[in-house]
């Protein structure tokens, strides 16, 4: 299932029980316009933190796409290949496959 925009994203984890609140999207909104990220970035930074944080943290959600934004990151295989690299998720939570929340 390949899902395009940070919405139909969100709309997704909340299929799947994972309900974001209005503050928490507020601020997704925030960070992506704040970092100019494309929703492929945004997608994999929201997915990160839920997986290392287990919950939404914002500060966290920011730094990881300040990060991903100072590297150039402009899609989501770029990201993956981001956070392995700078091992920000353990090794068995990569073999997940995208959209596995």
């Amino acid at each position: 299932m390949r899902i395009d925009s940070t919405g139909e994203f969100i709309q997704f984890l909340s299929s799947k029980g994972i309900h974001l609140t209005e503050d928490h999207i507020a601020f997704i909104y925030f960070g992506k316009k704040y970092t100019d990220s494309p929703d492929e970035v945004v997608n994999a930074a929201i997915e990160t933190t839920l997986k290392v944080q287990v919950k939404f943290d914002a500060s966290y959600y920011i730094a990881l796409l300040e990060a991903m934004n100072r590297a150039d990151v402009t899609n989501y295989f770029e990201a993956k290949r981001f956070i392995r690299k700078k091992k920000i998720v353990p090794t068995f939570l990569h073999t997940q496959k995208q959209n596995s929340i």
